[in-house]
């Protein structure tokens, strides 16, 4: 996944059909407020805040917050500049993964927003991974800081398949040696600096996926 979430533009497109009476009428009855501290991060975004709001609080369906993560990153494709907005939740049950993307279509400019949830104890891996220059002097000279950081987590679902035919290692050799090939689970991996996204916020991804580390292991 790496942090992006591929909708079918198809489903997009027959949403117009769609009669949303009823269903709108129970997600508002299942909306959660989201805490304040929250929601001010998001408005200081500036991405569309209004309506990750409303797709974070809708996922929640009646759950409270217990930990969080942003992550805003820009996209290039060609030469136009796309934002993705990544809001991380996890509650006393779930890891809510909320994807918020912008793009143009027919000359206007659209949103698109895709929500996940994940038991607990369905996640079965949660890395961080740090890049420390000057690593000799850690802990004694301000020069051995954190340059990169990033966080993956892998969850029990099998999002594709890839198969190849196996060989032998003979370019000569014409047997049928089958099929080789991997199983991918499902993840997300995000990347942080201090240089793009800023120290604190380093620091908070860190403390994040220490956390989750602690109640995933819990959960199991």
């Amino acid at each position: 996944m790496n942090g992006r979430f591929d909708m079918p533009w198809r489903l997009l497109d027959r949403a117009a059909s769609w009669d949303d009476g009823p269903v709108s009428q129970s997600v508002d009855q299942a909306r959660t407020p989201l805490p304040a501290a929250l929601a001010a991060e998001i408005q200081s975004c500036g991405f569309f805040p209004e309506l990750v709001i409303d797709a974070a609080e809708t996922s929640l369906a009646g759950e409270e917050v217990c930990d969080h993560l942003l992550h805003l990153e820009a996209a290039f494709d060609n030469d136009e500049v796309h934002r993705h907005l990544t809001v991380i939740l996890r509650t006393p049950t779930r890891m809510l993964i909320g994807h918020t993307d912008e793009r143009t279509e027919g000359g206007r400019l659209q949103a698109v927003t895709a929500s996940e949830s994940i038991p607990l104890s369905d996640v079965n891996s949660v890395v961080l991974t740090r890049v420390v220059q000057n690593p000799d002097k850690f802990g004694k000279d301000p020069s051995a800081t954190t340059v990169e950081t990033w966080l993956q987590m892998t969850w029990r679902a099998v999002s594709r398949i890839e198969l190849e035919p196996a060989t032998c290692g003979d370019p000569m050799c014409t047997a049928d040696h089958g099929y080789t090939g991997t199983v991918s689970g499902d993840d997300i991996v995000i990347r942080m600096s201090p240089a793009a996204d800023g120290p604190d916020q380093v620091e908070r991804m860190m403390g994040f996926a220490t956390r989750m580390q602690v109640a995933t292991g819990a959960a199991r």
